[in-house]
């Protein structure tokens, strides 16, 4: 069983030994309500798909992560700090629990599952209200020396140009996240509520199309010095804007082209796996519980004996 909390939703899942999801569940994320709130909720996500045969419980979250301690260092949309919550989860479901970053659990699934099968040097980049990135270098996922490895959405692609979240200037994620987009948009007086709004509109609105350029060059621009770094093989674009389609990924193989004159550009493409690739990574991060003793990050609490026997998580 999965859980994966977002800013806006908190997304849940039983799977198959195969991967299939036999139940899913999703409810609005309360972070305007507190930490607390918060993690009420994901502790309310997993119990209401607890069924006998579940052997463990794999939980993903945005924001600094400690994955060997199941706690959320800090996530600032969703007001956690030094968060406990795999222990908080386990507590209630008497499961072993796990916890790793959203990306890098997508970034999993996507290894396992989908285009990065046998790719030992992969970068999978969700596009979603902000950027984030997967890496996989030399088969191995990388998590840094302080665990954030895959800011990919802080990568500067612009001297001194929009402002940030993050305090800096120039970030790819302040012109290519859908939040951005958004902002940009409706910066020059225009009205949209999405992402997907804005990419509607690409035919027939000049400042949809010219927001909508600038931002997949920025995306370009950022898997080129990505690329000149790490020399990915392929590359996976995932998240709600791969909804564009070609759109998104033309124009995005054409400015990491452009960037990179002196040697081929690696695979672009856009994941089979879905909006739902972190939740499947989650699952099968949790997996590894079940073959494992309980310890930091793998929170247990007397776990009930059915839960031994069962191929589902």
């Amino acid at each position: 069983m999965a859980v994966d909390l977002g800013g806006t939703t908190i997304k849940s899942a039983r799977y198959n030994a195969h991967g299939i999801p036999e139940e899913s569940l999703r409810i609005p994320t309360p972070s305007s309500r507190g930490p607390d709130a918060v993690v009420a909720a994901v502790v309310q996500a997993a119990a209401a798909l607890l069924r006998p045969g579940v052997r463990a419980v794999g939980l993903c979250a945005p924001g600094l992560i400690d994955t060997d301690a199941g706690t959320v260092r800090y996530a600032s949309n969703l007001g956690l700090r030094d968060t406990p919550l795999a222990a908080a989860v386990a507590d209630a479901v008497r499961l072993p629990v796990t916890l790793e970053h959203d990306v890098r659990a997508a970034c999993l699934a996507e290894r396992q599952l989908g285009l990065g099968a046998g790719v030992r040097d992969l970068l999978v980049v969700v596009l979603g209200t902000g950027l984030a990135a997967g890496i996989v270098s030399d088969g191995r996922l990388l998590r840094g020396a302080t665990g954030i490895a895959g800011e990919f959405g802080h990568i500067p692609v612009h001297a001194d140009g929009e402002l940030c979240t993050c305090g800096q200037r120039g970030c790819v994620e302040a012109y290519a996240a859908a939040g951005a987009l958004v902002r940009r948009y409706r910066r020059t007086g225009n009205t949209a509520q999405t992402a997907a709004d804005i990419t509607a509109r690409l035919d027939t609105d000049a400042v949809a199309a010219r927001i909508w350029a600038e931002a997949t060059d920025a995306l370009g621009r950022a898997l080129v010095t990505s690329t000149v770094l790490l020399d990915h093989q392929r590359i996976v674009l995932a998240g709600g804007m791969t909804a564009a389609g070609d759109r998104l990924t033309d124009p995005v193989r054409r400015s990491l082209r452009g960037g990179l004159a002196w040697r081929t550009a690696p695979a672009v493409d856009i994941s089979p796996l879905g909006a739902d690739a972190g939740l499947l990574g989650a699952a099968l991060h949790a997996l590894t519980a079940t073959e494992a003793a309980p310890g930091p990050g793998r929170a247990c609490r007397d776990a009930p004996a059915q839960a031994q026997t069962s191929r589902t998580a």
